[in-house]
């Protein structure tokens, strides 16, 4: 903890300004910052943060504020443990709101009908988003984000408690496939659509939108439901690893890249995934299609594999 170093945000808007104010605020909470003072924000110093920071500084002053952007080994007069408290109070707000509405969700043990308990897929789905929202800036690993894991599993069994997980599948029974995910895809998606093509299906066809799935020969992956989505504790790359028993040089080290960036459990400490992850945002930034970004995130996973087998 005592290598923490921090980015403090001071502005100030006209006070005519109050929508941008509020517009400000909501993009700082998204952010995972916490508040010092009225217009003081601070977050971890870390090269997403800073350049979101930078950015939003000069949307301030484009409105007319005044926007200062620190780095600091200390913020104030705080201690490192008061302000890690600071974060870790804020996330677990954030937890709480989410086991609220998953609660909210969960079938009645007392309906007699099982079919009246099912839980609509698309309402898990916007909880999981939510969730991964906030794993993304729940910047000290809260403890309270393992409960809530918990409970959006549990409620993923009661919708579909016969999927089958864990269970090895045969590669030339998945040859030609269309394989189906969702639309902006970051690390996970990525580089398993990588995995897929050069070690699985050299033949796929990806899509993002439902209705351009092939009807009965769809594959669906990282994705709710998903014929090989996250497994314990394993991201989707991982699953397709171990499911279609892949083994070649520099799949384990790829493997252990996507996991901490996708899930930042503390599980690996590698941090080469995180400028993967950039990258990719930043093409998404930009507009990019999605058949775009994959197709240039493929090529990303390519020189990622071929530097790992030459280091």
């Amino acid at each position: 903890m005592s290598n923490h170093s921090w980015l403090i945000l001071l502005y100030t808007l006209p006070a005519s300004h109050a929508a941008a104010r509020l517009s400000f605020w909501r993009q700082l909470k998204r952010l995972g910052a916490v508040s010092l003072k009225t217009s003081a924000y601070v977050l971890p110093q870390r090269p997403e943060q800073e350049e979101s920071l930078q950015w939003l500084a000069q949307q301030i002053r484009q409105e007319g504020g005044e926007a200062t952007l620190l780095r600091s080994a200390q913020v104030d007069t705080l201690s490192i443990n008061e302000v890690t408290d600071l974060f870790q109070l804020a996330r677990t707000a954030d937890y709480e709101e989410l086991l609220a509405a998953a609660a909210a969700l969960k079938p009645a043990s007392s309906r007699k009908s099982a079919a009246s308990g099912d839980i609509d897929p698309a309402e898990v789905e916007r909880l999981k988003k939510r969730f991964a929202a906030i794993r993304k800036i729940d910047f000290f690993d809260c403890p309270a984000a393992g409960k809530v894991r918990q409970v959006l599993d549990g409620l993923l069994q009661v919708k579909k408690p016969a999927l089958k997980k864990n269970a090895p599948v045969r590669i030339s029974d998945y040859q030609g496939r269309v394989w189906q995910t969702r639309p902006r895809p970051e690390l996970d998606r990525v580089a398993s659509a990588w995995l897929i093509r050069h070690f699985i299906d050299k033949k796929a066809t990806f899509v993002f939108d439902a209705k351009a799935a092939a009807d009965g020969a769809t594959v669906t992956f990282d994705m709710l439901e998903a014929d090989f989505g996250h497994e314990g504790d394993d991201c989707t790359f991982e699953t397709l690893v171990r499911r279609f028993s892949l083994k070649s040089a520099g799949l384990p080290e790829v493997a252990e890249i996507v996991h901490a960036a996708d899930l930042d459990d503390g599980k690996f400490q590698n941090t080469e995934g995180l400028g993967l992850m950039s990258v990719l945002r930043g093409w998404a930034r930009q507009g990019l299609a999605d058949d775009e970004i994959l197709r240039r995130g493929i090529d990303l996973m390519d020189g990622l594999l071929n530097s790992l087998s030459t280091s």
